[in-house]
């Protein structure tokens, strides 16, 4: 590829490291955790996952970019990812689905980009080093000053910025269930697997009290996914924690899954690089089976401090034996760590959206 004409820009770590490269997308400067994900595909659900609020993304797939982007796959309204970073970004794509580039549309959402840069390298750098803040900056900048904002940067409390602010309705084609989907930061397509298998959704924003959830009559609870620290969702574990006494049958995912076993009394830890990617394997124990899976997480609960009188791990991470689930003896309830309503895939563990409907009283 010929870079002749293309503006410049720098990746600068906390720890001093500079990577020179390309700029894509956005212009400007921006702070942020650098995580990496080593997923080969969705890269637009990616760049719409509320999840990675805060967080500056590299691609580990050296070539991003190549079927374009369209209006069909975000996972949100708009974006929550702080800044973007590729090896190569495909400025030709051509998909019979695509409706613009990946340039434009780091642009039409204000990401700023870098390309042309080792991120075989810098995924090393984190590897060993754990996640690290970093910043992506084009044109000329003052490295001792973007360093000391680099360093004191924090992700802090993000949900309430991913979350509704009101509740919101979405009917089935043929209803049966009525179900609570709490918006830690949803990916629309928990709401669509649900909503496929007969569920009314009313998506309820992150600071609904137990007492407005309980009012609606849900035949479910649908705990979604989410960004940053699970402790650091005081409210939402309180309102959890009045919950489980309802017995009211409950699907947690992701963040969802580390709130309700902090509620139960268990503790959560922050990983060293978390599991970012579709190709993580985890066992689920009940049936002795690994299935792969869509992960996007930088905590874990820690399984050995899930109590005994409320429930007791159901999934492990095949990689390093991280708890990947829990269900529990205390109510009708059960997490995973994993994604299994993923897009692009796998879809191997959709089977839990199954489980679900069948724990509410349903045929599937």
């Amino acid at each position: 590829m010929i870079f002749e004409n293309k503006k410049k820009a720098t990746l600068i770590l906390a720890d001093g490291t500079v990577f020179e490269g390309r700029a894509f997308g956005a212009e400007g400067c921006t702070v942020g955790e650098i995580v990496f994900t080593t997923a080969m595909t969705g890269y637009q659900e990616t760049l719409t996952d509320p999840s990675y609020c805060g967080q500056i993304v590299t691609q580990t797939f050296p070539l991003i970019g190549n079927y374009g982007v369209n209006k069909t796959d975000p996972e949100s309204n708009g974006s929550a990812v702080f800044g973007y970073i590729v090896r190569e970004h495909c400025e030709e794509p051509s998909n019979f689905r695509c409706e613009g580039s990946l340039d434009e549309y780091l642009k039409s959402l204000g990401i700023v980009g870098i390309y042309d840069i080792d991120t075989r390298r810098l995924t090393k750098i984190i590897r060993e080093s754990g996640v690290m803040n970093g910043a992506i900056v084009s044109g000329e900048f003052d490295k001792e000053k973007l360093l000391e904002e680099i360093r004191s940067y924090k992700v802090g409390v993000v949900v309430p910025k991913v979350s509704v602010r009101e509740k919101e309705f979405y009917p089935a084609e043929n209803p049966k269930f009525n179900v609570v989907l709490m918006d830690y930061g949803y990916k629309f397509n928990i709401r669509r697997e649900l909503q496929k298998r007969g569920c009314n959704v009313t998506v309820m924003p992150y600071n609904a009290s137990a007492d407005e959830i309980k009012a609606l009559s849900p035949d479910g609870i649908m705990l979604s996914n989410g960004p940053g620290d699970p402790q650091d969702n005081v409210e939402a574990i309180n309102t959890l924690r009045e919950l489980i006494p309802e017995k009211i049958p409950t699907f947690g995912i992701c963040l969802g899954h580390q709130l309700l076993a902090l509620a139960n009394g268990a503790k959560t830890e922050k990983l060293k690089y978390g599991h970012r990617g579709g190709n993580q394997p985890v066992k689920d124990l009940a049936l002795d089976k690994t299935f792969i899976t869509s992960q996007n997480h930088g905590y874990a609960v820690i399984g050995e401090s899930v109590p005994e009188a409320a429930g007791k791990v159901s999934h492990i991470n095949g990689n390093d034996g991280t708890c990947e689930g829990v269900r529990y003896t205390n109510a009708p309830a059960f997490t995973v760590q994993f994604h299994p309503e993923a897009c692009g895939g796998p879809h191997d563990t959709s089977y839990l959206f199954d489980e679900f409907i069948k724990l509410m009283g349903g045929n599937v």
